[in-house]
């Protein structure tokens, strides 16, 4: 039998597991003690949970497959929010990626983290391309590379490899001239499917380029990402371990706070910050939903302050022992690699079982572009209230699997150095 105990530092907010077994060698596990940052774990855990809905909705909703969510037009106010919500997941996983990029460091010298940065930078696209595009398609022709948040967390670490050897002053400063900066770029376009075309798409434009049977996806042009990154590396810092908790849970709260309100001043006025200016609707509600429809692709500044200021007030208002529930959000937040990639692969298998039992052919989910733009599937798919139904069941299904790996990981990682890229 296991006796697992949870300590709480109060000063630093890290969380200790000790895990001991008088049968040692009856189990996977051995004795392990290691600290980590529950806020910062219960915040990644939330918007993983959240992400899960996203993927679902285009999957499962119905009406995924005939318009976008966030098309005043036709959607609702509820389906609306169900695709806002989850726009606080890529901009706060990132942000937590450099985070946790600096608190890696911290054991470690510059010339080993900026390594271990760079390979893990590269594992991650290879995953994109090879791994996750056969899981979004069943397809092992690979006709589609859709660039995403994993292609873009990999270039991202490759880049930051580099910028570590900076002042952190100076990282700063990269950080701000790409968030703040970008949108001065949204005027340049370059037409076609070239090669120019392709790498200012992957620098800036989200773009859509057809090259025989390939289809490439760049959802996730890099410039924001890697500023966003830089940013996340910077604020690392402020969880050093002689670092005043009080003081930096003030510079948090005060950082969001001011991020927010420099969201509502610069959207209320269209002033700059969003390629998409807002517009007075047919009532104050859908106006107020035109206000929040800030651009994600590539993620404008006012969709950068609106996610990461309530990330950082979160992380400022999280720092206390984590109680029954939180417990287990947290369980998400330390595996994130591993459940994502299982979460797609689940999602998907569901997906080709819900074709079937509507009439559909397996063949129907054997995909050679988004699952939403498969012309045959449209008719196909669940309400909203569904795919609610859906997203939570699937948490409940993956949760066993992620507490299992979680302690499979922080037993061993220690000696078997690849748990570190997963």
């Amino acid at each position: 039998m296991k006796n697992i105990f949870y300590t709480q530092n109060s000063d630093y907010n890290m969380s200790t597991l000790a895990i001991t077994d008088p049968f040692p060698g009856n189990s996977t596990f051995k004795p392990v003690t290691k600290e980590r940052i529950q806020s910062i774990d219960l915040l990644r855990g939330f918007v993983m949970i959240i992400m899960a809905l996203d993927h679902v909705r285009d999957y499962f909703h119905r009406d995924a497959f005939f318009y976008s969510p966030t098309d005043l037009s036709r959607t609702s106010g509820f389906l609306f929010f169900t695709r806002f919500i989850t726009h606080y997941c890529a901009p706060v996983f990132v942000f937590l990626a450099g985070l946790s990029a600096y608190l890696y460091g911290q054991k470690k010298s510059k010339r080993e983290l900026a390594l271990y940065l760079f390979t893990r930078g590269i594992w991650l696209v290879f995953v994109e391309l090879f791994i996750i595009s056969l899981i979004l398609t069943f397809n092992p022709g690979y006709h589609m590379f859709n660039l995403q948040v994993i292609w873009a967390i990999g270039i991202s670490m490759i880049v930051l490899s580099g910028l570590i050897y900076l002042d952190r002053h100076i990282i700063l400063l990269v950080a701000i001239v790409l968030i703040t900066g970008h949108n001065l770029l949204d005027n340049i376009h370059v037409p076609g499917t070239g090669g120019a075309s392709l790498i200012w798409s992957i620098l800036h434009e989200e773009g859509d380029f057809a090259y025989g049977n390939v289809h490439v996806l760049v959802h996730f042009p890099l410039i924001p990402w890697i500023g966003i990154i830089a940013l996340g590396y910077y604020y690392g810092s402020l969880y050093d371990p002689y670092y005043d908790a009080q003081r930096r849970k003030l510079i948090l709260f005060f950082n969001g706070i001011v991020a927010i309100i420099l969201f509502f001043v610069l959207r209320a006025f269209n002033i700059y910050g969003d390629a998409a200016a807002w517009s007075m609707q047919k009532n104050i509600f859908f106006s107020v939903l035109s206000m929040l429809n800030v651009t994600k692709y590539p993620p404008s500044l006012l969709y950068i302050l609106i996610t990461l200021g309530p990330a950082m007030v979160f992380l400022s208002l999280a720092e206390h022992p984590l109680n029954a529930l939180t417990k287990r959000i947290a369980v998400f937040g330390r595996v994130p690699f591993f459940y994502y990639i299982l979460l797609l692969f689940v999602i998907h298998l569901l997906a080709v079982m819900g074709a079937m039992f509507l009439g559909y052919n397996l063949s129907d989910m054997i995909l050679t572009t988004r699952v939403n733009r498969v012309p045959g599937l449209k008719g196909y798919g669940f309400n909203l209230a569904t795919v609610y139904f859906i997203w939570i069941g699937l948490i409940l299904l993956l949760y066993p699997c992620c507490k299992w790996f979680d302690r499979y990981k922080r037993s061993w990682q220690s000696e078997k150095q690849w748990l570190t890229y997963i």
